[in-house]
């Protein structure tokens, strides 16, 4: 007779990394989004946050959320639906909206419950939605929880989308959904040619610019650092990176909006983003429009590093934003250069099958405002030494 937890006593993969001490998830670290962070002991840079304008350690932002918890407390106990919604909120969606030139915006708890409700919400039966393959899990989640169909396409390969639009009846709805920045490769979508096939076919497009909002097209989203936000259909933002908090926000016309808001189960179904998570955001928002200096900055810092990790000799793929990735390919190798970059005092992401395509595996790679050139400089050295000693770049040693 089956057991259902079967499966769990035979998923060992993480147990065999454990016992090689190069088991790097869910590690605690004893403080963390600043531009360094003590990992069990160790005084690390941190290159593995999504903080990208540094704002969590922000003054202005901090007291923004002090001054909220004091008068509001910790929680709304509710939905947005019923008693959960504030004029903290409403202001944050119209602030939103204005901000990334949409009519309306709905915030919701997460950016996962943003993806999910947006997506539940607007695909029904006989719905297509058409997918990067790129595209966040959260994204796969939503379409995997609705009642539409899903397909996908090679990532950014504008001619595999075309197959794949040729070959979706003219009478089903259509979705595609691409990031506008992707989170593991620091890409971005080819938003231009990507509109031209949605109008060809009557399909929709959606932007995941979790990665994007903050930081490309001025901080306002990689629709205006290609200037055709007038052209995307649905734009979703998330606050855990460049907003200092937590939660996520969808953007587009007004009636889409209020049609999400009537139908996004994540959103009834969930308690609302707490008073002071929403003022943060609010603060950084004046901050993000106000002081352009943070998001130069932080393009300042990512290309230093592009840079200079090219020139030593590794692989960092197709990025052209603050995410770059050292692609290993070896998944063992990877962990082992995580624990040894530990060891030489910079903390990165190690990302691994599926997150990343079969031999792919790579230690990912996060650049913010904050960062001065001696955190820098720092990692580089830590870089060299570690990517020559494991040989995964040349090595200038001489004889």
């Amino acid at each position: 007779m089956a057991d259902i937890f079967d499966k769990t006593r035979e998923f060992t993969a993480a147990k065999e990394a454990m016992a090689l001490g190069i088991y790097p998830y869910f590690r605690a670290l004893s403080d963390s989004e600043g531009v360094t962070a003590t990992f069990e002991g160790k005084d690390v840079v941190m290159l593995g946050s999504n903080n990208y304008l540094g704002l969590t350690t922000d003054p202005r932002v901090k007291q923004a959320a002090a001054e909220a918890l004091a008068r509001y407390g910790t929680s709304v106990t509710g939905s947005r639906f019923l008693n959960g919604t504030l004029e903290l909120h409403k202001e944050l969606e119209r602030r939103l909206a204005r901000f990334v030139g949409m009519e309306a915006a709905l915030v919701f708890s997460t950016g996962y419950q943003t993806n999910v409700g947006t997506l539940t919400a607007i695909l029904g039966k006989g719905d297509v939605a058409i997918l990067d393959k790129d595209a966040h899990a959260c994204v796969v989640d939503g379409v995997m929880m609705s009642r539409g169909e899903m397909k996908r396409f090679k990532h950014n390969d504008l001619d595999d989308l075309e197959r794949v639009l040729s070959k979706i009846d003219d009478d089903a709805g259509k979705l595609v959904v691409v990031d506008g920045v992707y989170s593991m490769g620091g890409d971005l979508a080819p938003l231009p040619q990507l509109i031209e096939v949605c109008r060809k076919y009557g399909a929709r497009l959606m932007v995941d610019d979790a990665h994007g909002v903050g930081v490309t097209g001025q901080g306002r989203g990689t629709g205006f650092h290609f200037g055709v936000q007038d052209q995307i259909d649905l734009m979703m933002g998330t606050f855990s990176k460049s907003f200092a908090s937590i939660g996520g926000f969808i953007a587009g016309s007004a009636d889409v909006i209020h049609y999400i808001q009537h139908h996004a189960r994540s959103l009834i179904f969930s308690a609302a983003l707490p008073a002071p998570n929403t003022a943060a955001v609010l603060a950084a928002l004046d901050i993000i429009e106000n002081e352009p200096q943070h998001v130069a900055r932080v393009w300042e810092n990512a290309d230093y590093m592009r840079s200079n990790l090219r020139k030593l000799g590794f692989n960092i793929g197709a990025s052209v934003a603050p995410i770059i990735p050292v692609i290993i390919g070896d998944q063992y190798k990877t962990g082992l250069t995580w624990a040894a970059m530990i060891e030489a005092g910079v903390y990165t992401n190690p990302v691994v099958p599926p997150a990343t395509p079969p031999n792919a595996s790579l230690l990912r790679t996060s650049y913010m405002a904050t960062h001065t050139r001696e955190h820098l400089d720092r990692a580089l050295v830590a870089f060299k030494q570690v990517g020559e000693a494991l040989d995964i770049i040349p090595s200038t040693a001489t004889a």
